[in-house]
């Protein structure tokens, strides 16, 4: 792909990131750093890219790679990454139930492990179990069974939210 098709496509795609990075990343500096290092992994697999596939689903998995990996750096050195409610729904309207239900859900999926953290962004992304699978490079099946053992786990411990 050429570097000005590429940079046009991660322009169009630039949400895939800032979900990602609002979702790995508490402070607004370190959400920077995480989105600098995403943008600078896809113009260098860019080449690599294959045309056959979609490139929103390309663009999630190096971004998600990424993002697991920053995640796991910062952990090694002390720094808690974590959801950041005010960052990552700050269009939502102002309903005392809703933003209720929403930090019960982050704070669900701030404990979540890193492939489970990432399974459940693009679940709520009502991305379909296919592209997740394609995306995190393990089976539809084991998809749909990781999905659905979180979301016994979400039912058992936090009973007002439903997915």
């Amino acid at each position: 792909m050429n570097p000005t098709d590429l940079l046009q496509r991660i322009q169009d795609n630039k949400g895939i990131l800032y979900k990602i990075s609002n979702s790995y990343c508490r402070t607004a500096g370190d959400r920077e750093d995480l989105m600098q290092e995403m943008v600078y992994q896809l113009w260098r697999s860019g080449q690599r890219f294959d045309e056959t596939q979609k490139f929103s689903t390309w663009m999630y998995r190096i971004a998600l790679n990424v993002a697991i990996s920053f995640y796991r750096k910062a952990n090694r050195n002390g720094v808690t990454v974590a959801l950041d409610a005010e960052a990552h729904f700050a269009d939502e309207p102002a309903n005392e139930v809703l933003e209720e239900r929403i930090g019960a859900l982050q704070r669900f999926v701030r404990e979540l492990n890193e492939l489970d953290k990432a399974l459940m962004i693009l679940y709520l992304e009502e991305r379909p179990y296919k592209e997740i699978a394609e995306i995190l490079g393990i089976s539809e099946t084991n998809v749909a069974t990781k999905l659905s053992r979180i979301k016994g786990r979400l039912k058992q411990d936090l009973t007002t939210i439903k997915l």
